[in-house]
């Protein structure tokens, strides 16, 4: 059996065909419940590049800001500063660590394009992480998954802001899956299968957080 064959968040070979649009094909893994594209339809690293150039993002824009601001709630009401934080992720222009910095926390952050600062990843353990809007662009999310669920410490969280699968119909005329660089789709039953399986509890809020906190 082809690597290709398998899902790219558990090594399943209990896929199936899941929606068929104009531009790919989306998978479903009966184990995980993730929703992938087929692997033929990932796009190159130059590609992703040219689309996250388009992202105009700054701190001075104060709607973005708020945006942010229900990925920055959970890490204020439970991490007391001046404690250390991943934003993993964080794009071109890194808002959230700056919001955070400002909050009296210390902030690394990673971005494989734009801050691919591999020592972040290696030689820290951190007391939270975010990783907002950027989960939904891991072409190995089992790679990915697995670093930042050893990057943070017992009784640390994570905090993850995506758009989730919630079911065939409504994903069938999903805007969120028309972004050619959006590969992985996570649905409330992904989220606990990751809890399960590397020691996190997993509380979801509103349509587009999730929260795990790292068993002590």
């Amino acid at each position: 059996m082809n690597t290709s064959d398998l899902c790219p968040l558990c090594a399943s070979n209990l896929i199936q065909p899941y929606h068929q649009d104009k531009f790919r094909q989306f998978f479903l893994c009966q184990q995980c419940k993730l929703v992938f594209v087929d692997p033929q339809s990932l796009p190159s690293k130059a590609r992703e590049k040219q689309e996250y150039d388009l992202h105009q993002n700054h701190m001075t824009d104060k709607g973005y800001c708020r945006f942010l601001q229900r990925a920055m709630d959970p890490v204020v009401s439970l991490v007391s500063p001046p404690a250390h934080g991943l934003d993993f992720g964080c794009g071109p222009a890194p808002v959230l660590a700056t919001l955070l910095k400002q909050e009296g926390y210390r902030m690394s952050v990673f971005d494989p394009i734009y801050a691919n600062n591999l020592e972040v990843l290696s030689s820290h353990h951190y007391d939270f992480i975010t990783c907002t809007e950027a989960i939904e662009h891991f072409h190995t999310p089992a790679k990915e998954l697995h670093c930042l669920t050893t990057l943070i410490k017992p009784g640390g969280i994570i905090v993850f802001m995506t758009k989730r699968v919630r079911s065939l119909e409504a994903f069938s005329t999903w805007h969120y899956k028309n972004d050619q660089t959006h590969v992985s789709f996570f649905s409330d039953e992904t989220f606990f299968y990751l809890g399960k399986k590397y020691g996190f509890e997993v509380t979801l809020s509103g349509k587009d957080i999730v929260l795990l906190k790292k068993r002590p």
